[in-house]
This record gives structure tokens, sequence and C-alpha cells, in this order.
């Protein structure tokens, strides 16, 4: 196991971050919050990063939310809220300031947390055997990281609630359907399949998607005429960018871009 449960790998521009706690089921402890925390803070610095894939160690489980052996959790509801995190489950769920495409790789379980680390990806590509719930309302506790506010912006309000008031488990396929999950691999073929959404994020700009992406979290909540006048730093620096020049460039000479990232 990696230390403090959490491993960071880094393959030119794809960043891969795996929750490595399998013999709690990718349960995330104190310290593996923190980590993840200065994981996802140590991404935003750097401009090398394109792309992220977030996982779990193993193949039966992705994350199974809090990890209910540690003594913090069972202190009352109360100074559990009270101590919340404001980027939310894992660091991710409710953060604002990660700009780069994350890519959920649901390699099993993603419950209760897992789950709510899930909401805090963009795209989701998950195996067959895969399951995902909010299951806190089961074990007498509620989805305060996120889970709630997520994913009623995430389903439709009869999907979200028929998930958020039984604290059911619901398939792959099923979440395929709500529009949740991207792509449900076929048997054996996760990781060909994350890295096909891989290699088509990374034929994009990056300056292009994180501008996009901060288009998307700043503009939410606002009526489309007030997003559509948002002018965030990302959006400003991709109008002018190499990356724009390199984009017609490449078009007009009929060859695949190389994109400066600047």
């Amino acid at each position: 196991m990696s230390a403090e449960g959490v491993r960071y790998e880094r393959d030119g521009h794809i960043a891969r971050v795996t929750i490595d706690r399998p013999h709690v089921l990718n349960a995330v402890d104190s310290a593996a919050h923190a980590r993840l925390n200065r994981i996802w803070a140590g991404i935003e610095a750097d401009p090398d990063v394109r792309v992220v894939v977030l996982t779990g160690a193993g193949e039966r489980s992705f994350c199974t939310g809090a990890d209910m052996s540690e003594n913090a959790v069972h202190t009352s509801g109360l100074d559990y809220w009270a101590a919340l995190d404001p980027n939310g489950f894992g660091g991710l769920t409710l953060r604002t300031t990660l700009d780069v495409p994350v890519i959920a790789r649901v390699n099993g379980y993603a419950l209760g947390g897992g789950m709510e680390l899930v909401l805090g990806c963009d795209l989701v590509i998950a195996a067959g055997h895969a399951s995902f719930g909010l299951t806190e309302p089961r074990v007498g506790r509620i989805p305060l990281d996120g889970g709630v506010g997520q994913l009623v912006r995430r389903l439709p309000h009869t999907q979200a609630m028929g998930l958020l008031l039984t604290g059911r488990r619901a398939t792959a396929a099923e979440m395929h359907r709500m529009g949740l999950v991207n792509e449900v691999a076929a048997e054996g073929e996760l990781d060909a399949t994350v890295d096909r959404w891989v290699a088509d994020v990374l034929a994009c700009a990056p300056t292009s998607l994180k501008a996009i992406k901060q288009m998307v979290l700043a503009g939410a909540g606002l009526a489309p005429r007030e997003a559509h006048a948002l002018r965030t730093p990302a959006l400003m620096a991709a109008l002018d960018s190499e990356d724009a020049v390199e984009g017609v460039r490449a078009f007009r000479e009929k060859r695949g871009p190389v994109w400066p990232g600047r």
C-alpha cells in the first residue's frame, strides 16, 4: 500500500490518482483525505497535467466512502457536519478550482463518499460489475460531503430522489441509463475504454478545455445569458493562445495539431 493510502503518478500529460487501501475496499481515512487534497492542489498548480484519471486499487472497489473504523468517524453528526471539508469528499466533490478534466475509472463499488467522488468527476467510465449509491441513510448518516447537492444537479429529480431516499445501490448499466455514467466498459476492457476517452481529451487543445471547465464551474446556477457574459481567466487566455493559432494552422495543413498548451 502506498504512503497515506493514495498513489499519484504522472505519465506525460496524464495524471493518475489511485486510492490504494484495498484492505478496506478503498475507504478513505483522514490521512488519505489530506493526501487527496494535496494532490488536487498540486495538479491545479501543474500546467503540464491535461487530464486526470481517478480510480481505486484492485478490481473490487473504486471507493466505499469514509473509513468507518477510524475513530474520527464516531463523532456526533453535528461535530462531523462542523468539520466538513469545503472541497467535499476527498477534496474533490465540491472543488471549484480544478480546471483539468477528471475521469472516474469506476472499477467496483462507488458507495457513500465514493459516489460523491464520482460526482466530482467530469467523465465516468465504469466496469460492468460496478455499483453506485449514496448509502449513508442506511447507516444513519447523510451525504453531506456534496452528495445531495451534486446528485440533484446531475440527474432528473425523481431519479436523484429515488437514490437519495432509499440509499440503495444501482448498477453501472442503470447509472448509464440515468445519464451519470458515460460508458460501461465491456468485460476486461475497462482500461482500454478509459484510454480511449483519455486520448479523445488529449486530442483537444488544453487551453480550450481549461476555459470550458472554468466556464461550467463559474456558470453553475446562473441564467444562460449571465453565464454567457462570464469572462474567466482561462477563457481570455484561450482566446489569445498559441493553441488557437496551432489549431487553425493544423486544420489548414491537414495534419493533427501539436498543442503547445499555452
